[in-house]
């Protein structure tokens, strides 16, 4: 079973967390929540989410993936904090995925994955920072090797998909999109 790591920091954007967290169960992976604080988590509208764990106690685990919600100030903490700069660099150098939607791609350009890359983010985040061979796309998700971006909110559920077909192939990915009856 694949696993993903989802850390929350206070101010997360709740539909791109939620949604990414929701599919990815149904899809059977095997998905860690941890907050950048132990406790409670207060998203961007007001929700109240209670991690599986503190990011603290899951620092020394590999995962498949690691995926940031966007979201603020949610994604400014994802940027700034050491050991989440740290886990993305560990997982980018050994080849496994990292993902980030809506304004979270700017803690993935901190940790120096979107150099050479083409990559979106919510406008006006990624395509205004100084990228060494970085192309910016408006595209609703990205994926360039093993970095993956999404646009915002609306794209949640198409970001969320990508991921699925990533690590668990197409047919898993048609069938939790078939479940969700979106057309």
């Amino acid at each position: 079973m694949s696993s993903v790591l989802i850390p929350l920091a206070e101010g997360f954007e709740e539909l791109e967390a939620v949604t990414v967290i929701d599919l990815l169960r149904r899809a059977g992976v095997g998905v860690v929540t941890a907050g950048l604080q132990p406790g409670p988590i207060t998203a961007s509208r007001g929700v109240v989410m209670l991690p599986d764990t503190a990011l603290d106690a899951v620092l020394s685990q590999d995962f498949d993936m690691i995926v940031l919600p966007g979201g603020l100030p949610g994604a400014n903490y994802l940027r700034d904090d050491a050991r989440v700069q740290s886990i993305l660099k560990r997982h980018a150098a050994a080849g496994r995925y990292t993902a980030a939607i809506c304004a979270a791609p700017i803690a993935l350009a901190q940790a120096g994955l979107l150099v050479g890359k083409k990559a979106t983010s919510y406008p006006g985040f990624v395509e205004k920072l100084t990228i060494a061979d970085f192309r910016h796309s408006t595209e609703a998700v990205v994926v360039d090797g093993k970095v993956i971006t999404s646009r915002g909110p609306g794209t949640a559920m198409d970001f969320a998909l990508t991921l699925i077909e990533l690590l668990c192939g197409r047919a898993q990915r048609d069938q939790v999109e078939a479940g969700l009856v979106r057309a």
